[in-house]
């Protein structure tokens, strides 16, 4: 046992329960320095929810969840990502009975049935052609935003890539954010299709990929995201134009940096894409530069106050995907989303470190392939969605505070049933 007799760690164990503190730092002195062991949420998959849709839908990439004030879960998908042979019946005869694929906006109730759905072009408003992201903003109305370009099929994985606005799929098609009621009824679209002018046009976006909430000011926070590198802010209620910045919260350029090489660091701009910006309780700004392998922090006037660096040998989709806060009051925890390494990382907000991770590859529950887009019900219950070949949305259990034992706990699979054995 590295440095340390067996009888002497036994002892120590024993004697303060840090077992794996102490197996972590390999000495008896380290571990006594070390402390109480840490704390952190512990979660279970639940591999019955959703409950299965009707209709022989099924669901495309999922690139976004969020949850209401009733707890309810909505998500949303592309539909047009199915393979050919996924969809049969929407051929013209059907060529066979299944299947279709689901309405792109669906929301479920906490049991996992759905109670809604909705979602397509209409009059009045430019439809994405690649979803992206799905916000409930504090009125209780829904904003989509997407993330597609001018020749992509629709609602395909156009802009998922790591690559410019100019790359080879053509100009950005969505430069808009759209509002609707619960019911799908059109409110308010800001941006217009295809007229992005880049990272500093106030009036159109390009490829946003995620918007945050600010309940108090009624502000909206939109990590723009695919074509531009940039936070952008905007009044949820009017609309209005309110501020805007880049990486360290300077001007954003369009300038493109070329391919990320593993472990850069102090890359002047955010890379696309941008995937999130969320707020604290504590008025802090949490940004995703996803494939620069980091995080950054800023007041909400831009300031820039931090930045953490998470696996920078993760090349191509990046490790920063998504944030969510943890739901205690303080907000201690942070749940980050790294759909390359396909796993959910704990951090402890003060000190940003990782606590623990939770996942691992693969499409059982409790896996993940490319674990998108994440949110935290009232009852500190995880909800995620999969883009690429993953195409669902996943609960995770919240099973209360437990030690840390492990930097990697794995699939987190129910606990097994008492055995009728055992007494």
């Amino acid at each position: 046992m590295n440095f340390c007799s067996r009888a002497v760690a036994a002892r120590l164990l024993i004697a303060t329960g840090i077992a794996g503190i102490f197996c972590e730092f390999g000495s008896v002195q380290e571990a006594r320095a070390a402390g109480p062991q840490t704390l952190a949420p512990r979660f279970e998959v639940d591999p019955l929810w959703p409950k299965p849709l009707p209709n022989h839908w099924i669901l495309g990439h999922a690139v976004g969840v969020a949850i209401d004030a009733q707890d309810h879960i909505w998500i949303v998908h592309r539909p047009g990502s199915l393979e050919k042979m996924e969809s049969y019946a929407e051929t013209n005869p059907p060529s066979a009975d299944c299947c279709i694929a689901a309405p792109p906006v669906l929301e479920f109730d906490q049991q996992g049935n759905l109670i809604n759905h909705w979602g397509g072009p209409g009059p009045g408003y430019d439809w994405p052609i690649s979803m992206h992201g799905i916000a409930i903003d504090p009125d209780g109305n829904v904003w989509i935003g997407g993330n597609g370009r001018g020749d992509a099929p629709a609602n395909t994985a156009a802009g998922d890539a790591n690559s410019t606005a100019s790359g080879a799929l053509g100009p950005y098609h969505d430069c808009m954010i759209l509002k609707f009621t619960p019911q799908g009824k059109f409110l308010m679209q800001i941006g217009k299709a295809g007229q992005s002018k880049g990272s500093n046009d106030v009036a159109n976006l390009r490829g946003p990929a995620k918007i945050w909430f600010d309940a108090p000011t009624k502000e909206m926070y939109v990590a723009d995201g695919y074509g531009n590198r940039r936070v952008i802010v905007f009044d949820y209620q009017t609309g209005k134009y309110k501020r805007h910045w880049g990486a360290y919260g300077k001007k954003p350029d369009d300038v493109d940096p070329g391919p990320y090489v593993a472990g850069s660091k102090n890359e002047p701009q955010f890379r696309t894409p941008v995937h999130c910006a969320i707020v604290s309780k504590d008025r802090l700004v949490y940004v995703c530069d996803r494939v620069n392998d980091r995080l950054q922090i800023f007041k909400p006037d831009g300031t820039f106050i931090s930045e953490h660096y998470y696996y920078t040998n993760t090349l191509g989709d990046g490790s920063v995907w998504d944030l969510a806060f943890s739901k205690d009051p303080e907000q201690r925890f942070l749940y980050m989303v790294d759909g390359a390494n396909e796993k959910i990382r704990i951090l402890d907000r003060k000190s940003m470190e990782i606590l623990t991770n939770f996942g691992d590859g693969g499409r059982q529950p409790g896996e993940f392939y490319a674990v998108h887009s994440i949110d935290v019900d009232s009852k500190g219950n995880i909800f995620t969605t999969e883009t690429y070949g993953g195409r669902r949305v996943q609960k995770f259990v919240y099973k209360g505070l437990a030690p840390v034992t492990t930097k990697d706990e794995g699939i987190l699979w129910p606990k097994t049933a008492k055995s009728p054995l055992e007494k």
